[in-house]
């Protein structure tokens, strides 16, 4: 017989517990009772400073403030990543978020804009797009009815503390202690208590496993199996450090490709993070450590760290009583920063199918079919741009750029290579214009439109493209500083 579930055991603090903790509270708190057990001693990654725009449904959600959760997180606005030398050494682009143009009912806005590079009519498509040209001229503000297609660099364990004050003053049970071991029900194989270092147990009906990289209780305990996707994604370590700020920040996070690997910077209002994703194969951690310190800007603020990963999903990230959040769950190098994305979205589907009268396994199996089809996108994503490259200068560049592929994206990559075509299915994360605009920027050019687009007169067509142009402009031309917007809008006390 099932049992009803009247308490939720979190296993672990850091940004995914703390998430889960805020959300369960402020929004199922009145119904069930919520623990969490972390150790002061252990610590979190901590290294993910950058989102994406989701994050403001689950702030929505929470009822938080915008400016609260910004200047209690040292934050600023960001508008997308500029990804240095990953077409080739010396090639930029931008992946802003927003949409590119204006799209009609047979195609996207990619298909006008091709046509126009034909004819002459046309600057780089990122002009089309009001996010990509605020990010390059370093303007923003949040106007009346606008769009969300912001996102925030972030202090990741002050957006965990955030978060601890909000869970604890809605009735959340922070114990303090280390787990030691995981008792099983006899009878079903279903987790039963934490025992803690003192021998105290912590029983639940309901687990969360936010244990980071050790996932102690979905993995050490419960074997539910790793899908290694290393082959796909051969970086396997990070560095981390950060530095005092010593220019004016900017509104996009830079993505500079290494000769093994990528550095990351990422500008909080006072300090700048910085990070170097690499491959240990090709290069050592000592290598890597000379590679970041060489190529950073500012006081170093604490002494380099070494992270080590694999890139890859559990089998299963429900599995009994027992659901995997967070580094827990899988892991996919934070390129395009989606690390805090997969946390929020494996906490709001579990409260959309909360078994609360008992658990069944067919929520188990929708909750893992949806985790599945999102990880697969946007491991997709990430491959793509180390595939697409026609970098050649080094060992691991040449290893990506002739590695095998996933089908689905080898799909992708053909149909918009030949047609212009790119789709976004269901609810996958990235939609056309991530795809088109790192596609392109990585270097492939469409070899047709649609035919749709030839309806319009050469005169029609640059019209067209001229006026989302000067709109786009024009929009931008009224946006302020994005630093003094900050300043106004939610300037930080941190120090």
């Amino acid at each position: 017989m099932k049992s009803a579930i009247k308490k939720v055991v979190i296993a672990g603090g850091g940004t995914a517990g703390w998430m889960a903790a805020a959300a369960l509270t402020k929004l199922m708190g009145k119904h069930i009772e919520v623990v969490l057990v972390e150790s002061d001693d252990i610590g979190t990654v901590g290294v993910g400073e950058a989102t994406i725009p989701t994050l403001h449904i689950f702030h929505r959600l929470l009822g938080l403030k915008e400016q609260d959760v910004m200047a209690a997180t040292n934050a600023t606005f960001k508008l997308g990543i500029n990804f240095e030398n990953w077409h080739d050494v010396g090639k930029d682009y931008l992946h802003s978020f927003g949409f590119l143009g204006k799209d009609c009912w047979a195609c996207g806005f990619q298909h006008f804009w091709l046509k126009g590079k034909q004819q002459g009519l046309v600057s780089e498509i990122g002009d089309y797009c009001t996010e990509h040209l605020a990010a390059r001229q370093g303007r923003f503000a949040i106007l009346p009815n606008q769009d969300y297609n912001h996102a925030y660099h972030m202090d990741a364990s002050l957006y965990a503390k955030f978060l601890r004050k909000m869970a604890e003053a809605n009735g959340l049970i922070r114990i303090e202690g280390k787990i030691t071991d995981v008792q099983l029900h006899s009878s079903n194989g279903y987790i039963k208590a934490l025992e803690l270092e003192n021998g105290e147990l912590i029983e639940g009906d309901l687990f969360i496993d936010c244990t980071g990289f050790r996932a102690l209780l979905i993995e050490q305990t419960l074997n539910t199996g790793f899908d290694d996707w290393s082959h796909y994604l051969p970086c396997d370590s990070a560095i981390a450090v950060q530095t005092k700020s010593v220019n004016t920040p900017l509104a996009y996070t830079r993505s500079i490709a290494r000769e093994s690997g990528w550095q990351w910077r990422i500008p909080l209002q006072n300090r700048t993070g910085n990070g170097f994703v690499f491959c240990s194969k090709y290069m050592t951690d000592e290598q890597a450590i000379d590679t970041l310190m060489a190529n950073i800007e500012g006081e170093p603020l604490n002494k380099p760290r070494v992270i080590k990963f694999k890139t890859g999903s559990r089998r299963q990230h429900w599995n009994k009583n027992c659901v995997a959040v967070g580094l827990s769950s899988g892991f996919l190098e934070p390129l395009e920063s989606t690390s805090i994305h997969l946390i929020q979205r494996s906490i709001v589907r579990l409260m959309q199918q909360f078994p609360s009268q008992g658990i069944d396994q067919t929520d188990i199996n929708e909750f893992n079919q949806q985790i599945k089809l999102e990880m697969d996108n946007i491991r997709d994503f990430i491959i793509l741009h180390y595939k697409v490259t026609d970098r050649e200068d080094s060992r691991f560049w040449r290893y990506c750029k002739n590695m095998p592929i996933p089908s689905s994206l080898q799909h992708r990559i053909d149909m918009f290579s030949q047609s212009g075509k790119v789709y976004k299915y269901g609810n996958e994360l990235f939609g056309e214009s991530s795809w088109i605009q790192v596609m392109m920027g990585q270097g492939i050019m469409p070899k047709e439109y649609h035919p749709i687009v030839d309806m319009m007169e050469k005169d029609e067509l640059a019209s067209f493209l001229n006026n989302i142009k000067s709109t786009a402009k024009r929009k931008v031309e009224t946006l302020p500083p994005h630093f003094d917007f900050i300043n106004h809008y939610c300037k930080s006390n941190i120090v």
